[in-house]
């Protein structure tokens, strides 16, 4: 029997489900932070959302300052830091952290897709900061709130790469994700090969 992944509207009403049975509403800021550590699987969805519930019990309100403290565990901050050492150009650090997010139960395709959604944010940022913004300033407001210790990756990130090879990368890992769906049992080879491949883009010269 095959099984996928929540996509991003399932994802989105499991949200509305629990909060609305906790009684609890969330910021849009709260709400863009959280969507991306979910999902892999629909009862960790539920039981990370039960988890946040019983955080903020007593106000009726969750804010991103929760999400962050409670949401954000082990498992999201492997994947943050594989994600950075691909885009730093890294491949020692993609080794060192693709095999601690898989040591954390981070799925494959979860990685590439989590690299895409990454690799789009820095995209709007570099057209950004090609129209004569600051890195610092660029892409704000378009874009899921940033935890601070990433900031400085993703600077580095802008400095190394272009527009053009960040079209180039958005093309190989929708194909990767794909491939990582069509080829579950191939997954976890497909999506280590992407991410050192976008490594060792990361280094090479414009």
């Amino acid at each position: 029997i095959a099984c996928y992944p929540d996509e991003a509207q399932d994802i989105a009403r499991v949200v509305d489900d629990e909060l609305k049975t906790a009684g609890l509403t969330i910021t849009p800021d709260a709400r863009a932070a959280l969507l991306p550590f979910l999902g892999g699987d629909r009862q960790a969805t539920r039981n990370e959302l039960r988890k946040l519930a019983l955080y903020v019990h007593g106000k009726d309100r969750i804010a991103i300052e929760d999400v962050m403290e409670v949401v954000a565990d082990a498992s999201a901050v492997a994947l943050d830091n594989v994600i950075d050492a691909a885009f730093a150009g890294n491949p020692a650090g993609v080794e060192t952290h693709f095999a601690k997010a898989r040591g954390e139960g981070t799925a494959p395709g979860a990685m590439v897709s989590a690299a895409l959604r990454h690799l789009s944010h820095l995209h709007r940022m570099r057209a950004a900061i090609d129209d004569g913004q600051s890195i610092t300033g660029a892409g704000e407001g378009a874009r899921p709130p940033i935890h601070f210790k990433r900031k400085p990756a993703i600077e580095a990130a802008l400095r190394v790469w272009t527009g053009a090879k960040l079209l180039d990368a958005m093309s190989a890992l929708a194909d990767a994700l794909l491939q990582t769906r069509l080829q579950s049992n191939l997954a976890e080879t497909i999506a280590h090969r992407t991410l050192m491949t976008l490594a060792t883009a990361a280094r090479k010269k414009a």
